[in-house]
């Protein structure tokens, strides 16, 4: 699914936040808490956009790797971190599970999720990997989608959800189909359904302070969470316990 969206994943992105997703990114990066020399990782990268913000912190000296399991979405992420010049490191794109992580234990000044740790099939095993491979004292960022509570955005929130981002997916996978000639095959339908996926695995994932409590059970400490564009998307961050066994 994640390979046949893969060429309308940011402008889909920009449509359904108003650009937003940009801002949000920032703040995970941020509140990862790198700099200059770290070694960072970004895991289900995408197409690289929270890989490309964090390369700006660890700049100069430092490192990005990004994986993700979808490998058209990496050759976007390659391809669009070759356009963002020389002015900062340039992120590593792989390959990678994150529920097994290819990666040694404390081998990260800090990790990150942005808008995959909800498709992740064991979120507890995720969140332990992410813990696993970052230092004692490195910090866990997950930035989510979440579901606000207090109307009236929560009633905007379900029909935004819930009818206008499917319908948009639709449409971009009409065009799609379209702009190549494919028109009844099997991209158009394919895109469709993963934004129809979108909005249920929202539903699915857990509520900000929960997610809080599934982080400090991974192993993480000094948890706490900001949530912005009015209780749509969360932002954690937690801090990786020292003397792990």
């Amino acid at each position: 699914m994640f390979d046949r969206i893969a060429g309308v994943y940011d402008l889909m992105n920009t449509a359904m936040t108003a650009g937003l997703h940009r801002r949000w990114r920032e703040r995970a990066a941020e509140l990862a808490d790198v700099g200059p020399g770290s070694r960072v990782l970004d895991v289900a990268t995408g197409t690289g956009d929270l890989a490309i913000e964090l390369a700006r912190h660890v700049s100069p000296g430092g490192e990005v790797v990004a994986c993700d399991f979808a490998e058209a979405m990496l050759a976007r992420a390659r391809t669009k971190a070759s356009r963002a010049g020389p002015r900062h490191v340039q992120p590593s794109f792989e390959w990678g599970d994150a529920l097994e992580l290819p990666y040694e234990d404390d081998s990260f000044d800090a990790a990150a999720v942005g808008f995959g740790a909800r498709n992740f099939t064991d979120l507890a095993r995720g969140l332990e990997e992410l813990a696993r491979v970052v230092r004692p004292g490195g910090r866990v960022v997950v930035l989510e989608i979440t579901t606000p509570t207090r109307a009236p955005l929560s009633l905007f929130y379900r029909l935004w959800f819930d009818r206008a981002v499917p319908a948009l997916g639709k449409l971009a996978g009409s065009l799609v189909a379209l702009a190549s000639r494919l028109r009844g095959s099997e991209s158009a339908p394919a895109i469709a359904r993963a934004y129809t996926y979108l909005p249920n695995s929202v539903k699915r994932f857990p509520a900000p302070a929960l997610l809080a409590a599934e982080m400090e059970r991974a192993g993480l400490d000094d948890i706490g969470y900001v949530l912005t564009a009015g209780g749509i998307v969360a932002i954690h961050a937690g801090t990786v316990l020292g003397g792990r066994a």
